[in-house]
């Protein structure tokens, strides 16, 4: 089985290299540098990744499709997300791989169980909230919609390379698509790590996100405008 990780970053030069490393004991894997200022992209090259570069920033979502369609044609099975910077461990990797034996989709949960005790308030609210709609447009039982650790099955890659936002709401509109395609999902539990570093998503960001996430989500799940 053949395996690969994408790894959207942005200006993470001080987490990629062990990202990549610890990611490289269970994958190939393939940094998408989003337009960093830093040294992101020589760190991670250093480190044994394919690196791809954007010359500006444009996005995590547009990250995550340079990294699709660089695989393509490429004959891996199963496709791994995993965000540069150091919150996510490479080492559940495998357990991605273990669960898409019976599903084509794998959500890395940090809420199954229970609310990580280190998670800013801004983001477990604007994560709730968005999951909340999202289970009830889906139909998907997650309780993480906004998890950067997923992984793929590689044969529903092209459901995914046409989705026309490039930001954050990329990763909701991937479970939109799946769901509208009958994709079996599940979920595994994560821990994830917070770090002392300062969060850049205010409570206003985070609350303009999740409205327009409910008014997007919700016109398509009325059937205001075609996909």
């Amino acid at each position: 089985m053949r395996i690969i990780t994408i790894i959207p970053a942005y200006n993470e030069e001080k987490f990629i290299k062990k990202v990549v490393e610890c990611s490289k004991k269970h994958s190939d894997v393939v940094v998408v540098d989003d337009g960093s200022n830093d040294n992101t992209s020589q760190i991670a090259e250093d480190a044994g990744a394919v690196v791809l570069t954007h010359p500006k920033n444009l996005g995590k979502g547009a990250a995550i499709k340079t990294g699709l369609k660089f695989i393509l044609e490429s004959s891996y099975d199963i496709i791994v997300f995993i965000d540069g910077d150091g919150q996510h461990d490479p080492s559940y990797i495998p357990q991605f791989t273990s669960a898409m034996d019976d599903a084509q989709i794998v959500i890395g949960s940090r809420f199954k169980g229970k609310f990580p005790d280190n998670m800013p308030f801004q983001r477990k609210l604007a994560n709730q909230l968005t999951t909340g709609i999202i289970r009830y447009v889906t139909g998907y039982e997650i309780t993480d919609s906004q998890s950067g650790f997923r992984s793929i099955s590689a044969d529903i890659l092209n459901l995914f390379i046409d989705i026309k936002y490039n930001d954050y709401v990329f990763e909701s509109e991937m479970l939109y698509k799946a769901s509208k395609n009958n994709i079996k999902l599940k979920e595994i539990k994560i821990a994830c790590d917070y770090g002392t570093e300062k969060s850049y998503v205010t409570l206003k960001n985070a609350l303009n996100y999740v409205i327009f996430i409910i008014i997007h989500l919700l016109m398509k799940f009325k059937g205001r405008f075609d996909l």
